[in-house]
């Protein structure tokens, strides 16, 4: 039996009448009596008695109703699901991202994203730029984010922001009293330096070759977040991103622009193979944004 047969039959086993059937199903009576015929024939027994132009049904047909409820809740389920994906309400989204905006400005923005779209289940991790990149072009993610992000072919990229690197410190540093810090203001001990290996790691030993001053570090760490927290404890100075300096929640930390400028631009990014659906565009304009709002 067909679905179509077995949703006939439910309506009429509902009404009672190949009448009531055929309204419920928006078809003419007379089609409703010939595909219940059908059936009879098709299965070879009856499905209903007639008594006094009223339709009962016989066991069998009780039984086929019974067991084809099931059908009909997953068949309502996958309505909903493609209704949902006519206007792009997917109910999943897969998202990755650089420390740097996945320990700040996300988790803000999705706080409230949430909030508004209660049917949205989120996947969220945070993982160094080269993971996030490959876990959306191999579509383990839907949605990356990230700085700095070099030539991607596979990917489709839109900007969320330029802004530069920052120096960062306690308010009670030395360097508390510049308006702007250059690399000659960096004295060599107490430094925190990001690790050479990274994209902003070089590009701050670039800044200080540019300006022609040695590069010396008493502390090298990999993520601009871990050099916030060791700043914090009064362990000296450190040139960030803006987005970790910002987003650190750390009362004490002071921010300062950096000479020569580095330029840290943040990055939303997704598989060029796939198009991104409406839920992760919101997303990306809410965290463009927040960012404008920083």
């Amino acid at each position: 039996m067909t679905l179509r047969q077995l949703e006939i039959l439910r309506a009429v086993i509902r009404g009672q009448t190949t009448l009531a059937a055929a309204k419920l199903l928006a078809m003419s009576q007379p089609a409703v009596s010939n595909a219940i015929r059908q059936m009879e024939l098709q299965l070879s027994f009856p499905l209903f008695e007639r008594i006094n132009n009223r339709l009962y049904p016989t066991d069998a047909a009780r039984i086929i109703h019974e067991e084809s409820e099931p059908l009909f809740a997953m068949h309502a389920a996958l309505r909903e699901r493609v209704q949902d994906l006519r206007e792009s309400k997917v109910s999943r989204l897969r998202i990755l991202s650089t420390p740097p905006l996945g320990h700040g400005v996300l988790p803000q923005v999705l706080a409230g994203f949430s909030r508004r779209h209660p049917q949205l289940r989120t996947f969220f991790d945070v993982r160094d730029l080269d993971e996030v990149t490959r876990g959306v072009e191999s579509g383990q993610a839907d949605l990356g984010f990230g700085l700095n992000l070099g030539a991607q072919p596979a990917l489709e990229v839109e900007e969320l922001q330029q802004s530069r690197m920052v120096c960062v410190f306690r308010s009670d540093h030395p360097l508390a009293r510049r308006e702007v810090v250059t690399p000659a203001d960096l004295p060599a001990r107490g430094f925190i330096a990001l690790d050479a290996g990274t994209r902003m790691g070089a590009a701050v030993r670039g800044a200080f070759q540019a300006a022609r001053q040695p590069f010396h570090f008493s502390v090298e760490v990999r993520y601009c977040n871990t050099a916030c927290v060791l700043v914090e404890a009064g362990m000296g100075a450190s040139v960030v991103d803006p987005y970790s300096a910002a987003f650190a929640g750390r009362p004490h930390l002071m921010v300062r622009p950096f000479e020569p400028a580095i330029p840290c631009t943040a990055w939303a990014f997704w598989s060029a193979r796939r198009p991104l659906a409406e839920i992760g565009r919101r997303l990306v304009r809410e965290v463009q944004l927040a960012l404008a709002r920083r």
